[in-house]
């Protein structure tokens, strides 16, 4: 009986099957190498046909070639067929006197396509040498190419020294990046192999500029047929990046990067041009920047375009330079927001030089008008602050009109200890207007008024509820935040009102809470029934006399003048 190692049996399966598998690994291997080669000799087989077809002639140089002893060693024929590719290669005998560095040479397609009708290289001339590959950029098909060199005596002036058409029998497209000169002294290299790309509604643009310092900007102009959107982005360690939003649509659209003009300040010179084939059939609004965005050192990351839905609450994201002048001291972001007449402001914080949070679209379904804003940095005191735009765009609300029961800025009616604290006050009663008035004797008796903050102006840009709420002391605007609050976060509509209140000589402006209770709103002043103000000190001394008062009364000393957002 023939009896077999088991191990050794198992040792030769292994083996075996690992032949299998590298043969036909090599087999498949070399099926593609040979389709590509296949492939490969059926396009040079038809720019044999299609040469057979063509007389060949050489190539004529101009009488400017001759004038600065230029030779051509390729190509030779001035029409001709090719596979894909075209090298242009020449010497220039009389180099030193030219105006430029580069060769000017022009490509044009004589049939459309979507990577556009034209592409044009600068080619550096060193040591009075040229070399240029050229590719197809609409494959298949007929082109012209121009040879141009710089003046001898004129700059920014080139002239024709050879022209030549070439028939394309490769149906594939490939649109070289190409770069200018200004691109070139700039060293620019965007992470590009085509300059002709498919994209989905935006175009994540990157790349280098080796020459630029952070001090620089480079430029985008993005095009689609009329509609044309501009904007300046920065340069940092050397590189930029920028997401690119295809605001208009299904389609090529054209985005040239500019770079800065030396000899000329505040003023852009082309780069490169890239075409980005959109296909997503979705319009965008673009955002308007004002000087301020690069002024400041805003980069402004979400959103990249306006006319976003939202069910009612959006969110922007961003950073600030802290190279950038007052980039440190910008420790908070306005943001306006106006749908029709209505316009509410909010604040949100930048801590370690980004932001990131949310606002309320509070009026309700519309389109909303939005403005970001920085701060005015200033040393003095003030009780108003001023602040400076630097993007604008629409949002799409779908959100309902809650503009007296969400948090607001200065209200945060949503925190913890607010809601807390709420709860206690109004525990066991039923009534609205008894919980509207348990919040008004909170805050007027546990609230004193801060007559230093009044008299030296020290308003800060997060006064708030919170704040009033840990420090026990404020001004009106205070304890009305506090008292908006408390009423918001027990589910009663409450508004901050702006107004003039006149208890001496002249009127000063104030402000005052309404509630809406069953319908009507009750409005009452806890600043004024905290207590009075004698010989510049405050006299804690409660009263209800200003809780739900006599509108007559209440009007000889308050005017009203509107309702804050």
């Amino acid at each position: 009986m023939n009896r077999r190692n088991p191990l050794a049996m198992l040792l030769l399966c292994i083996i075996s099957s690992l032949m299998l598998l590298s043969a036909c690994s090599s087999s498949a291997d070399t099926q593609a190498g040979k389709e590509e080669e296949k492939k490969e000799h059926k396009y040079e087989k038809l720019v044999k046909e299609k040469n057979k077809e063509l007389e060949l002639e050489p190539i004529e140089l101009t009488s400017y070639s001759d004038e600065i002893g230029m030779t051509l060693s390729g190509p030779e024929h001035k029409e001709f067929a090719a596979n894909g590719n075209v090298v242009v290669e020449g010497e220039i005998e009389k180099h030193t006197g030219l105006k430029s560095d580069y060769a000017w040479i022009k490509v044009r397609s004589t049939g459309e396509g979507p990577a556009g009708d034209q592409l044009e290289y600068y080619t550096p001339i060193e040591d009075g040498k040229f070399k240029q590959t050229i590719h197809f950029f609409n494959g298949e098909g007929e082109y012209s190419v121009k040879v141009q060199l710089p003046s001898k005596d004129q700059e920014n002036y080139f002239y024709d020294t050879a022209a030549f058409t070439v028939h394309n029998v490769n149906p594939e497209m490939k649109r070289d990046v190409t770069y200018t000169p200004f691109g070139r002294d700039a060293g620019l290299n965007v992470s590009l192999d085509s300059s002709f790309t498919k994209e989905n509604e935006v175009f994540a643009l990157q790349g280098k500029a080796g020459e630029l310092t952070e001090e620089d900007t480079i430029m985008l102009k993005l095009r689609k047929d009329t509609d044309t959107w501009t904007h300046v982005i920065s340069v940092k360690d050397g590189r930029f990046s920028y997401d690119v939003p295809l605001f208009y649509g299904k389609g090529v659209h054209e985005l040239e990067v500019l770079v800065p003009d030396e000899e000329r300040e505040n003023y852009y010179q082309t780069a490169t041009t890239i075409l980005i084939d959109n296909e997503s059939s979705r319009t965008m609004s673009p955002i308007e920047y004002s000087d301020t965005y690069m002024e400041r050192g805003v980069t402004l990351e979400t959103p990249l375009y306006g006319g976003d839905e939202s069910e009612g609450l959006y969110t922007v994201k961003g950073s600030i330079d802290p190279k950038a002048e007052f980039g440190p001291q910008t420790d908070h972001i306005y943001i306006t927001t106006k749908k029709g007449e209505d316009e509410a402001l909010d604040v949100i914080p930048v801590e370690d030089f980004t932001f990131d949070d949310s606002f309320y679209l509070r009026f309700g379904p519309g389109t909303y008008e939005v403005t970001l804003s920085v701060p005015e940095i200033k040393e003095e005191n003030s009780d108003s602050f001023r602040f400076y735009g630097f993007a604008k765009f629409e949002v799409e609300s779908t959100g309902e009109d809650k503009r007296d029961l969400l948090p607001s800025r200065g209200v945060e009616s949503d925190d913890p200890k607010i809601k807390e604290l709420a709860q206690k006050l109004t525990e066991g009663k039923k009534a609205d207007r008894d919980k509207v008035k348990a919040i008004y004797d909170y805050t007027a008796k546990n609230v004193t008024y801060d007559v230093e903050k009044l008299e030296d102006e020290e308003f800060e840009w997060d006064d708030s509820a919170l704040k009033t709420l840990e420090e026990k002391t404020g001004v009106c605007q205070d304890y009305a935040y506090l008292a908006i609050a408390l009423l918001r976060a027990s589910d009663i509509e409450a508004r901050f009102v702006e107004g003039m209140a006149s208890g001496g000589w002249w009127p000063q402006r104030h402000a005052w809470v309404e509630a809406n209770v069953d319908g009507e709103w009750l409005t009452m002043d806890p600043t004024w029934g905290s207590g009075y103000i004698k010989d510049d000190k405050f006299v804690a001394d409660f009263n209800e006399k200003y809780f739900d008062p006599d509108k007559a009364e209440f009007e000889k000393t308050h005017t009203r003048t509107g309702v804050s957002y």
